[in-house]
């Protein structure tokens, strides 16, 4: 009996080892995102998902945007990169390349939360074979801000065609002070990195301008970046800082009074209604050349080809665009949920935004989903822009370099 016990007690030792070994193979997801908001809430998310996950533990890392993808790609290639990341459309035919993004297809046809996503949304965010890397967390659509408090002093109405909006923003930019210079200028254009989406609506409205052969360097094409050029050179109604101005700068000049329409999305409107009240109200970009296009912001999450532990990696993004995980993550970026449910009860912003992105969503479009398009946002389009602003190259010249990337 007695050796009988020591056997026991042996064989239940060696048991509970195997058990603890096996538990002692941590779970880890290692993720990276970008936020600016002070309000991350990403530590509460975290906490939750790994109660509700024993034993998968999450790293998030925080990222500055400015250089979020030049570090995400160099990690990739040197076998460092996250197992999960916040992504953007525009960068999908560049990791589909690198051969660094995991499908989910299988996984969302297993999982509860597929029906609960917004209908087109998966579909926006397929590759051009259909099929699906990434998972939607949030979604904007971009509009026109404008003072209304500007506006009603000149009596002037928010401009619906280009030519409205030239008239407005040349009436708009102002010397205030008396000092001779103006201090208020009609639009604050983003000429710095992320300002593509600026030219695209006063251009890529154009009929029969897009980014086929022969499209940009058509009549319709360069007349649509000769417009833009116009605005800075001949109409001054961009700050002059207007070719390097990014995100923070076209917000800061509005917000102060600097600028009186700028284009952005319904993630800017809680601190633009912080700063200004009922000073600002929001509509669809102006119709230009015959049409209208404005940028579907997309963020998504992915799973990566290397990540050590994939279903991990899944679970986490899952419960990202999950309801209620959702809502919270939206309440901090500012943006739209995914989810139906959380859509259903949204308060996050005022009426007039949504309304502004909602009226917008019929011409709401993406750039073309090609490797091309991480260059053409990163480097082709914001070098290019800051030099015809400048007056070294010409409206043709910088479409036609932007066609040959596209079509050379």
């Amino acid at each position: 009996m007695t050796g009988f016990n020591i056997k026991t007690t042996v064989a239940a030792a060696l048991l509970a080892g195997t058990a603890l070994a096996g538990g002692a193979q941590a779970q880890e997801v290692n993720f990276w995102y970008h936020f600016d908001n002070a309000d991350n809430p990403m530590s509460a998310l975290v906490e939750k998902f790994e109660a509700e996950n024993p034993g998968i533990t999450v790293n998030a890392e925080n990222v500055p945007w400015n250089s979020y993808y030049d570090q995400l790609y160099t990690s990739i290639v040197a076998g460092t990169g996250p197992d999960a990341a916040l992504v953007k459309l525009n960068a999908q035919p560049r990791l589909i390349e690198m051969e660094a993004l995991e499908p989910l297809d299988a996984w969302l046809k297993d999982w509860d939360g597929t029906a609960e996503i917004q209908d087109n949304l998966l579909t926006l965010t397929a590759s051009a074979d259909g099929t699906h890397y990434y998972l939607p967390v949030q979604y904007v659509v971009l509009y026109l801000y404008y003072r209304t408090d500007m506006f009603a002093e000149l009596g002037l109405t928010p401009p619906t065609t280009c030519d409205e909006f030239r008239d407005a923003a040349k009436a708009l930019t102002r010397d205030t002070d008396g000092d001779g210079q103006p201090d208020v200028y009609g639009f604050g254009f983003r000429g710095g990195k992320g300002g593509h989406d600026h030219w695209a609506s006063l251009t890529l409205s154009r009929e029969g301008v897009g980014f086929g052969p022969g499209e940009l360097t058509s009549e319709a094409g360069v007349a649509g970046t000769q417009f833009v050029v116009d605005l800075f050179q001949k109409d001054k109604v961009f700050p002059p800082s207007a070719p390097n101005d990014g995100f923070k700068e076209i917000i800061g000049a509005f917000q102060g009074g600097t600028t009186a329409m700028t284009i952005h999305h319904i993630g800017s409107s809680a601190d633009m209604v912080a700063a200004l009240g009922d000073k600002v109200s929001a509509v669809p970009v102006p119709e230009c050349g015959g049409g209208r296009w404005t940028s579907f912001g997309d963020e998504s999450t992915a799973v990566f080809s290397a990540a050590q532990d994939k279903d991990a990696a899944w679970k986490w993004i899952s419960f990202l665009s999950s309801p209620g995980n959702n809502a919270e993550f939206n309440k901090a970026t500012g943006q739209l949920p995914v989810t139906k449910t959380d859509s259903a009860s949204w308060d996050g912003h005022e009426k007039r935004f949504v309304e502004a992105t909602v009226n917008s969503l019929p011409f709401a479009n993406f750039l073309p989903n090609t490797s091309e398009t991480a260059d053409f946002a990163n480097t082709v389009w914001p070098v290019a822009m800051q030099r015809a602003l400048i007056g070294e190259i010409t409206a043709q010249e910088m479409n036609a370099e932007i066609e040959v990337l596209y079509n050379d």
